[in-house]
């Protein structure tokens, strides 16, 4: 990865489970980006030991989390949105980018780590960190901005 401004880890779907893994792939980052699915407030409370932490609701956060739908935010001057994708049913990138105006999309919720880009937007599904489920190796990815060169860490 070329030296970012920002570098920034992005999860989803631990379902409860935060690996110690995490904290090995996520050394050095400035933030840290949860795609909803968070399972347990530990997880979230572990990854503030590392970085600065924002999440978003998935379909399995009950109400008490109280986890925003969506997250909008601006970081090394690119425009993120970050939902768990469940909300248009079966995410895909060009659901997701007909729905949200961002330079980056960041979901979760099929546990399939993905990384395309959709014209001039970059979208980003970092895999599920928590428990294998799916025949699926778990993962995060890692950001750098302004670059927006992103690449899946497996745990």
């Amino acid at each position: 990865m070329p030296n970012p401004a920002v570098l920034v880890g992005l999860i989803a779907d631990t379902h409860g489970l935060l690996r110690p893994e995490v904290a090995r792939a996520f050394q050095g980052v400035d933030a840290i980006l949860h795609a909803g699915d968070v399972g347990r407030t530990a997880v979230l409370d572990g990854l503030r030991d590392i970085a600065s932490v924002h999440a978003v609701c998935g379909n399995i956060d009950p109400p008490e989390a109280r986890l925003p739908l969506a997250l909008e935010c601006t970081l090394a001057g690119v425009r993120i949105h970050m939902s768990h994708g469940h909300e248009c049913g079966s995410p895909t990138p060009q659901r997701l980018a007909a729905m949200y105006a961002a330079d980056v999309l960041v979901f979760g919720h099929t546990h399939r780590s993905l990384i395309q880009a959709v014209g001039n937007t970059l979208v980003v599904n970092p895999g599920a960190a928590g428990p294998a489920r799916f025949g699926l190796r778990p993962s995060v990815a890692l950001l750098a901005l302004p670059a927006l060169d992103a690449r899946i860490v497996w745990l």
